[in-house]
């Protein structure tokens, strides 16, 4: 109990103390002893360990081996890389490969036309049903096509086919001797088969019109009154040449609607169409006329005319427009177009076509679009031209009602020359 009571008094001795020096220098060294570390209060825990993430490496690309039977005779991408030998076509002949690279699909398709030249593949025309960019060629019974295709990662690269087939050859078998067979009557021809030779009903009266003018002569024939094969198709070169040729010949009378031949001192415009390319006269004054695209219209990028390639619907609109009109075309767009004719296939319509398509529409029913293809809800761009509808385009020039038909000339066979009936309006030239 005496030591209960000697702890208690020794507390309260001690908290008298503390209180009676809180203020003093002792008491504040004091409390300062029984504080906290202000370092332990402001060190912040380790800082964590900064890790790099570890970079994932580039897919490596499979090497895929080339078909055992790819033909040696075509050339290879220096830059392309084979992804895949895909499946043959449906008719089990052609095998496809498909590659990639970097460059762009125009310096592809500049190599494979120069190589392909250059080693003596003949280059073929497109299908109809076929890419018009595809490269086709043909050389010792096998057939190559360089076809672009569309790019199915969207990683900026250019994806190309390189497709190859064997083209088939008929094996000519000698018949084994027989005994001298009965004669048999000969059986008359179907002119009903002969499809190719037979104008299309709806076009019979214009091509025949057409026909009458001459511009269909063969090569020393004297036979001037027939389309030689009028469902087959016709090239931009000889549809120049028709083209000049019919509308000097419907304005025989009118020197100033007259489209000037370009003469031999003149500089070719198309690096393919020389000077002595059998229709550089007519191609060349159509350029230089303004009638087709060319540096000459201001655009820089055509340099080529491509005179064997097959004419195409928008071609043929876009050549023929401007000799109806006679007049700046309008600007136009799709939708403009669309509004119009309603074809359901405006959006393949080529720009460059869209200005001549519109106007054609107004031009009643002296359009061209309407006299040829008659009513339809497609336009089929590049489809190939018939020999029979690019001769129906040019039965009539003019436009909304003011123009001269094939049919008005021929009936008008010496029109004058000098559309003035006075050309001297000075009856006295020299009164003095």
């Amino acid at each position: 109990m005496k030591n209960i009571f000697l702890f208690t008094g020794l507390t309260v001795s001690l908290i008298a103390t503390l209180s009676s020096c809180a203020n003093s220098p002792t008491g504040e060294a004091i409390k300062n002893s029984l504080q906290a570390d202000p370092q332990l209060e402001t060190n912040s825990p380790p800082p964590k360990p900064i890790i790099t993430p570890t970079k994932t490496p580039e897919p490596v690309i499979p090497v895929v081996e080339l078909p055992a039977d790819f033909p040696s005779e075509i050339p290879l991408y220096a830059n392309g890389i084979l992804r895949e030998v895909m499946p043959s076509t449906t008719d089990k002949t052609a095998v496809i490969t498909l590659w990639q690279t970097t460059d762009p699909s125009n310096a592809v398709q500049s190599f494979y036309k120069k190589e392909l030249e250059g080693k003596n593949w003949k280059i073929i025309n497109n299908l109809e049903n076929e890419n018009r960019e595809n490269l086709n060629a043909e050389k010792d019974n096998v057939k190559v096509t360089i076809a672009q295709q569309a790019n199915p990662q969207g990683d900026g690269k250019t994806y190309f086919q390189i497709r190859y087939q064997p083209i088939p050859v008929q094996a000519v078998i000698s018949p084994s001797p027989t005994p001298t067979p009965t004669p048999t009557p000969t059986a008359s021809p179907n002119p009903e088969k002969s499809e190719n030779n037979s104008v299309p009903q709806e076009l019979s009266s214009f091509v025949a019109d057409i026909a009458k003018l001459g511009i269909f002569k063969a090569p020393n024939s004297q036979e001037t009154g027939i389309l030689p094969n009028p469902n087959g198709t016709i090239t931009r070169s000889q549809y120049a040449r028709w083209l000049v040729e019919v509308n000097n010949k419907l304005y025989a009378d009118n020197p100033a609607k007259q489209i000037r031949l370009a003469g031999g001192n003149s500089q070719p415009i198309f690096t393919d169409v020389p000077k002595t390319h059998p229709n550089f006269a007519e191609i060349q004054g159509l350029a230089e006329a303004g009638l087709i695209q060319s540096p000459l219209s201001g655009d820089n990028t055509i340099t080529k005319f491509r005179p064997d390639a097959v004419l195409t619907r928008e071609d043929l609109i876009a050549w023929k427009v401007p000799l109806d009109t006679r007049q700046s075309l309008p600007k136009a767009n799709i939708d403009a177009v669309k509004e119009r004719w309603s074809f359901k296939d405006t959006s393949k319509i080529d720009p460059g076509a869209l200005p001549a398509i519109l106007e054609d529409y107004n031009n009643a029913d002296n359009s061209n679009i309407r006299r040829i293809f008659g009513y339809t809800t497609l336009f089929q761009p590049k489809k190939p031209v018939t020999r029979a509808e690019a001769a129906a385009t040019l039965w009539y020039f003019g436009f909304q009602g003011e123009g001269i038909s094939a049919n008005e000339a021929l009936n008008n066979p010496n029109p004058n020359p000098n559309p003035n009936p006075n050309p001297n309006p000075n009856p006295n030239p020299n009164p003095n």
